[in-house]
C-alpha cells in the first residue's frame, strides 16, 4: 500500500480572524506541522488543497451577499490574497502537490481541483502509485467530508484523522463522521 496525506484547506481564512473561520483552525495547523515532523516520512505524497476563488464573480453562485452558510458564504479565499494563503503555522516544505479548487465554482472536496500543472488530483495520486489516503484538515463536515468521500469514490482507501481536523459546528461534524463511515472511509479518533 502507497500512502498519501491530504491536508484539506488549512488557509488563514478557514482559522481565527478569518472571513471563515473555523474555531481550533490555527490549531489544527500546529498540529499538522507537528504530525509532519513525526510522520510524514510514512507518505509517498503530500498534498494540500486550497480554496482558490475568483475575485471577479460569485464564483457559480457561492459567494453571497446574504449568505445561508449552507450552499452559499461570505467573500472568503480569493485567490492571491492573505486570506487564501496556508496559515503561516502549517509547514508547507513538504508539501509535493498544491492543489487548488473553486476557481468560478462552489468546489468543496479537493479531488474537484487541479494541480499547479491542471492535472486532477485523483491522476496524480494514481501516478504515484497512491492507493490510500489520510485527510485532515478544514473543516470536518464540509471539504474534509467531502474529500474523503470523494477520495473513496475514486477507488482509495481513505482515512480521516479527527485530531488533525477542524470542524464548523459540533452537531453537523458528528454527522458528517457518521456519512464517512457509512461510506467505507475509515475514522480515526485519535
Amino acid at each position: 500500500m502507497t500512502n498519501a496525506l491530504l491536508i484539506v484547506d488549512v488557509q488563514n481564512d478557514f482559522t481565527e480572524g478569518g472571513a471563515l473561520a473555523c474555531p481550533g483552525g490555527a490549531r489544527v495547523a500546529g498540529e499538522i506541522s507537528e504530525y509532519l515532523a513525526a510522520c510524514g516520512a510514512e507518505y509517498s505524497v503530500i498534498a494540500a488543497s486550497r480554496d482558490w476563488h475568483d475575485a471577479d464573480n460569485d464564483n457559480g453562485g457561492h459567494f453571497s451577499a446574504s449568505p445561508d452558510f449552507v450552499d452559499t458564504w461570505p467573500v472568503h479565499c480569493v485567490a492571491d490574497t492573505p486570506g487564501s494563503e496556508y496559515h503561516p503555522d502549517l509547514n508547507t516544505e513538504p508539501i509535493g502537490l498544491h492543489i487548488r479548487k473553486g476557481m468560478g465554482r462552489p468546489d468543496y472536496s479537493a479531488f474537484q481541483g487541479v494541480t499547479e500543472t491542471g492535472q486532477l488530483l485523483a491522476d496524480a495520486l494514481r501516478d504515484a502509485g497512491v492507493t490510500h489516503l489520510d485527510v485532515v484538515g478544514i473543516a470536518t463536515d464540509h471539504c474534509v467530508r467531502a474529500s474523503a468521500l470523494d477520495a473513496k469514490r475514486a477507488g482509495f482507501s481513505a482515512r480521516v484523522i479527527v485530531p488533525l481536523t477542524a470542524a464548523v459546528n459540533p452537531e453537523t461534524a458528528a454527522q458528517a463522521l457518521d456519512e464517512l463511515r457509512a461510506a467505507g472511509v475509515d475514522v480515526a479518533l485519535d
